[in-house]
């Protein structure tokens, strides 16, 4: 286990040189005392993935696996499930040699009312490569979308079948953010990677919805979308796509679910994997590639001028046969306080997990575990709703949930009705909470909101329309149940429960419930006629 790191502390001094933003961090050294371990879970235990690369979710209880041949496939997390059906597949229209293939998944931040998801994947036409950007929609069936539904929004030359990137992500501000590798071979030979005219090497910031402006210049062809009227290239010479520069293969990237921050995990040349790290509210960074491979010197290999550029917060050599970076997730999920706030990311080669975190401003990167030889490769991680993290196995397709050593409680939660009840006579709702973890649960609180067309009589405490139980504590391996009773005069559904626990944790696991009304009983006043 490595315990001495160089770190970095960050100075938020935002300078603007020519439209782009210079971080600049002090360098550190550090020695870190025995990190926290983590277990991995296999999440979907009798099902595997073939080679998954990328896991996204739509914002409900299913997690989405991207499979490098063209294949996206989920599974339920609010229950035990014996298959991941295919939501989507595109293998008809795949290249997958080299570092090809269906690379990346983003949801719509509205998809669930508009249906609409975006894929970044490798194809192959007359013989050229290209990255192509894509929306699909799942408008007909939010388990299954169209193949036919494809909208390509942008389609981009690669000269070698390397270093294509291929992660993309909705940021908290709505918008589109794109990875592109420097279009590959070894050392950017094109110098695309510093070249503002050439959407390759870059961070790109599109508006999928339509509300920016027309880009000013066809750096790639398609362009079905506008661009941000912020971006920093805009009204200058440059590629108006571009949100930051100087990148050589930044495989994944994730945006911190509770500050906005951007973290990439940018795979190095021959020595140095880096993790670049954008402060929330800054763009046109230049990442330094290839005048620089993390803080070295690459080209040329000393004296090279580093104006401009700005650093990596974290770098690890390839000791150890590590030998490239997959960027991960910062944890912001609430079933592992000890891993709160800690960057989760892993060396692709050896199966090594480490966590990365900040303490007024010092860049901690001890390992987090030791090597995890049961796993292999790892490409990717993903964050489901609740903001829990997961690692996929890229050779033994499993998918893992990832949790810490502490013991810790597990709730779900259920509710159930009568399935019918006459139109103005009372009824109970049930709502049954379980601790499937190791650890008691404590301070949990149980909410349901009234659903529409339902009359609160009792049971809970009712603050607006939203009925409250406090439980001071579930024991490991316990369960409870609470109930409210109401009245009805149309048929209710009720989607919104949950309960909260240990400092924020709210259980994914709901259900619909729907009771219908029988109005036979509801009898309408005689009318006599003479």
């Amino acid at each position: 286990m490595r315990q001495s790191y160089w770190t970095r502390f960050l100075i938020l001094f935002v300078v603007l040189v020519g439209g782009t933003a210079v971080l600049t961090h002090t360098l550190i050294s550090t020695t870190n005392a025995a990190p926290e371990a983590v277990n991995l879970v296999d999440a979907f235990p009798g099902i595997t993935f073939n080679t998954p690369v990328d896991i996204a979710h739509a914002g409900d209880g299913r997690l989405f696996i991207v499979e490098r041949a063209g294949v996206i496939r989920f599974a339920t997390l609010d229950a035990p499930v014996a298959s991941a059906p295919t939501f989507l597949n595109i293998t008809d229209r795949i290249s997958a040699g080299g570092e090809g293939g269906l690379l990346g998944l983003a949801f719509h931040p509205d998809f669930a009312s508009n249906d609409y998801f975006y894929v970044n994947y490798v194809t192959e036409i007359g013989g050229q490569l290209y990255t192509r950007v894509s929306r699909f929609s799942a408008a007909a069936n939010p388990n299954a979308a169209d193949p036919a539904s494809e909208l390509v929004l942008l389609q981009l030359a690669q000269p070698y079948s390397n270093h294509n990137g291929g992660d993309l992500d909705f940021g908290p501000d709505g918008y589109l953010y794109i990875a592109l590798g420097d279009g590959g071979s070894g050392g950017d030979p094109d110098e695309r990677a510093q070249n503002i005219n050439d959407l390759l090497g870059k961070m790109l910031r599109i508006d999928v919805d339509g509300g920016g402006i027309a880009p000013q210049s066809q750096c790639g062809s398609n362009a079905n979308y506008t661009i941000p009227a912020d971006n920093p290239f805009v009204g200058q010479t440059g590629c108006d796509e571009i949100w930051a520069v100087g990148l050589r293969n930044p495989w994944r990237f994730s945006f911190d679910r509770q500050t906005g921050d951007m973290f990439i995990g940018d795979v190095g040349q021959n020595a140095w994997e880096e993790i670049d790290f954008q402060p929330a509210g800054t763009s046109g960074i230049n990442w330094g590639w290839d005048t620089k491979e993390g803080t070295h010197c690459y080209e040329p290999a000393s004296g090279c001028d580093s104006t401009g550029l700005t650093d990596p917060i974290f770098e690890y050599d390839h000791s150890n046969n590590r030998c490239s970076i997959t960027g991960g997730f910062v944890y912001r999920g609430s079933q592992y306080p000890a891993l709160a706030g800690s960057y989760l990311y892993a060396d692709f080669c050896t199966g090594e997990v480490w966590g990365l975190s900040a303490n007024s401003g010092d860049w901690n990167g001890a390992l987090t575990n030791n090597k995890l030889a049961d796993i292999g490769l790892i490409a990717t991680f993903g964050e489901d709703a609740n903001g829990e993290v997961y690692v996929a196995g890229y050779s033994n397709g499993i998918i893992y949930r990832i949790q810490d050593d502490a013991p810790a409680p597990i709730l779900s939660i259920s509710k159930m009705a009568p399935a019918s009840v006459t139109s103005g006579e009372p009824f109970t709702y049930t709502l049954t909470i379980s601790n499937s973890g190791s650890a008691a649960a404590a301070n949990l609180v149980i909410s349901d909101a009234l659903p529409t067309g339902a009359n609160y009589v009792s049971g809970g405490s009712l603050n607006g329309d939203v009925v409250t139980w406090a439980v001071p504590n579930l024991a490991a391996q316990d369960a409870i149940s609470v109930q409210f009773t109401v009245t009805a005069a149309q048929t209710v559904i009720n989607q919104d429960y949950g309960v909260t626990a240990n400092g924020g944790y709210r259980a994914p696991w709901t259900q619909p419930v729907l009771t219908l009304v029988d109005p036979k009983y509801v009898y309408l006043p005689l009318v006599f006629q003479d």
